[in-house]
This record gives structure tokens, sequence and C-alpha cells, in this order.
């Protein structure tokens, strides 16, 4: 029997840039490989597996804050400053998670997933929805201009 998504990609995570949405839907896919390992999880591997998909979610999620960062930076985004600082917070969040797990071998995965969908959906949903029509104003396609390398980059 299949584990299903806890965390489902729907429109509303859309904030209408394919490349930024590709690299979101990347963060949920990740967040729900992550509750796969904790809801496998079996005596010693627990640990392992579960921090091998952890790091796998904090390296996606320092790549994709760089990118958001950059384009912010260099499309001239107002709230540039507090949105980063938001970033900072998310990933010393989740290392603060990395470290429980590997310091006790164990963690809760309920209050690590709902920690993974509040951050992502309301993240999303109300932060990174605001710099979405600065961005398109300011340059950012709404869609790949054609299909390249470049999108596999993000998966």
């Amino acid at each position: 029997m299949s584990i299903p998504d806890f965390i489902e990609w729907n429109d509303k995570l859309s904030v209408g840039i394919q490349e930024i949405d590709e690299q979101h839907k990347r963060l949920v896919e990740l967040a729900n490989r992550l509750n796969v390992a904790l809801l496998s999880k079996t005596g010693d591997d627990e640990a392992s597996e579960v921090l091998d998909v952890l790091d796998k979610l904090i390296e996606y999620t320092r790549t994709h804050f760089v990118v958001e960062e950059s384009l912010m930076r260099i499309l001239g985004y107002p709230d540039y400053e507090e949105h980063k600082q938001h970033h900072e917070a998310l990933v010393l969040k989740v290392l603060a998670f990395r470290k429980r797990l590997q310091e006790d071998h164990r963690i809760g995965r309920v209050e690590l997933m709902e920690f993974m969908r509040d951050w992502l959906v309301n993240h999303i949903m109300k932060e990174d929805i605001l710099y979405s029509e600065h961005f398109i104003a300011h340059g950012a396609q709404r869609k790949w201009l054609k299909p390249s390398w470049f999108k596999r980059f993000w998966q």
C-alpha cells in the first residue's frame, strides 16, 4: 500500500512564475519523501534514512532560497531583507530538527511534518506570493520561453 502525499501541490501554491513553481514542487516532493521515510522507519535505520532525506531537503531549500534572494536583489524587491530573514529563520528551524534527530536518533513525525506543511504552504501562499507581481512587473517570465536542460536542474 502506498503512502498518500502529506502535502499536495495545487494551483493555490503557484506564484505564477514557472521556474519558482517548479522549485516549490520539488520542495513539496522532498517533504513528502521525508514523511514516507518517517513512516517507514525501522529501528536503527530510522535516523540514517530520515537524515538522508532531510539533508537533501535542506540542501535543496538553500539552493532555492539563493535563487529567490538573487532575483529579489536583481529585480529590486523592496522587502528583500525581511524575506531573507524569514528564509534564515526557516533554515535554522529545520537545522534544529536535524540536530535533534542526529542526537536522539528519533524525532516526532507529526511535529516535523506539521512544521514542514506550515512552512511550505504558509510561506508560499503568504510570503512568496508577495514578490510574484513585482518580479513579473520587472521582467520575470511567467513561463519558460522554451523547454531546455535548465528545467531538469530543479528536479
